[in-house]
């Protein structure tokens, strides 16, 4: 067995399919068109096809895929729009992106995602204030699957239909999850992945996709990401320049038909991990009865992770922090967003004790067990830290 473990390991990835990657990245340089050509087309199609979307529209990157979806819905400057403050920042740079103010709601601290009590008191509160649609008001929610467990869709759009808020999923970390049997991203009015190297279905770039199930968004997408053209050179609407190349089209081309399988075998990781840090003094995944988790991220907690991350580290086990510092703490944002109710003591607790361990559908049994038998020597201090 080969050390260091890495947390997460895309050339592995590579590795796994070079064959069928090398061959496309040949096919895109052999047919000579690089810029949304028939790559980018039929990845579009397929993936599409895999969730049962009407529209997909392949993007420059997961944040441009945020910000192009809110712009489709018209949420522009000094509009606010609901989501955690425990996420990767990108959520809320992409609000940020078109002008709008990020509310912050706190977290449900066994799934990680939205807390459907506090959405329900932010959404009633403000309401109450009459800044619900209009010039300034509440106009979206953005879910954030964190980790790969979808957030509660249900009691979401519920909501989000009876103050007319738009829905828009942050499946960067979702890739095949479904609730209640149904996949992420196709709940809401769109849904926004990220194709980033690390996720479940990663290229070997950065890329995007917006998908949704209504013509008219669709079609806007569609428009927004190239200078709002409908003819070549000629702007309808005042877009952008956010576009998925053809190499990594092909390469997602290559993976997406192993999506599945390869979600299947991160759940059996993680059943491992489950399996194997039994009793010990960690507080392990939890999962939703209605929910499949696709374990983007295994996240374990401890009021003692750094010095767990200290001693892993030094055993040769990677692994990261995802995310040490909730937006609403970050000096980019500390004043530049609208509590809440309830206010986000979950979320900050969190933080503070979050660790991802390795987890990539390349993980063999022997590096699992290697790592269970690290964890299990490790000896917290008398005093938790944090």
């Amino acid at each position: 067995m080969r050390l260091p473990i890495l947390q997460s390991d895309p050339k592995a990835a590579y590795l796994a399919y070079q064959q069928g990657i090398d061959a496309a990245i040949r096919r895109v340089l052999d047919r000579g068109w690089f810029i949304l050509g028939e790559e980018t087309a039929r990845f579009e199609q397929e993936f599409a096809a895999y969730l049962g979307a009407r529209h997909a529209i392949g993007v420059a990157n997961g944040t441009e895929a945020l910000e192009l979806a809110l712009r489709a819905c018209e949420v522009g400057p000094g509009d606010l729009v609901i989501t955690a403050s425990h996420t990767a920042v990108a959520t809320a740079a992409a609000i940020d992106l078109v002008g709008a103010i990020p509310v912050l709601v706190d977290i449900d601290p066994a799934t990680y995602t939205l807390d459907a009590d506090r959405l329900t008191e932010t959404i009633q509160l403000y309401a109450a204030r009459g800044q619900v649609g209009g010039p300034g008001g509440l106009k979206a929610v953005i879910p954030v699957h964190l980790y790969g467990h979808p957030a509660p869709l249900p009691i979401i759009l519920d909501l989000a239909r009876r103050f007319g808020l738009r829905v828009i999923e942050d499946c960067a970390q979702s890739h095949g999850a479904r609730y209640q049997g149904k996949p992420t991203g196709v709940w809401g009015d769109l849904g926004a992945f990220s194709f980033y190297p690390t996720k479940n279905l990663g290229a070997l770039g950065d890329g995007g996709m917006v998908v949704s199930n209504d013509d008219d968004l669709g079609e806007r997408v569609r428009l927004l990401r190239e200078y709002g053209w409908k003819e070549r050179y000629v702007s309808s609407l005042r877009g952008k320049n956010s576009r998925l190349d053809e190499v990594q089209a092909a390469i997602l081309r290559v993976k997406l038909p192993d999506l599945e399988p390869a979600n299947e075998r991160r759940r059996q990781v993680a059943a491992r991990y489950q399996a194997m840090l039994s009793g010990l003094p960690l507080r392990r995944p939890e999962c939703h009865p209605d929910a499949l988790h696709v374990y983007h991220q295994y996240v374990v907690r401890t009021p003692n992770r750094d010095d767990l991350r200290t001693f892993l580290r030094d055993q040769k086990v990677g692994t990261l922090v995802h995310y040490p510092v909730p937006v609403h703490q970050q000096a980019a944002y500390q004043s530049h967003y609208r509590p809440g109710a309830g206010g986000l003591g979950h979320t900050e607790a969190v933080c503070r004790q979050v660790l991802s361990l390795p987890m990539h559908s390349e993980l063999t049994g022997e590096q699992l067990d290697y790592i269970a038998e690290v964890i299990r020597r490790w000896q917290p201090p008398a005093e938790p830290k944090g």
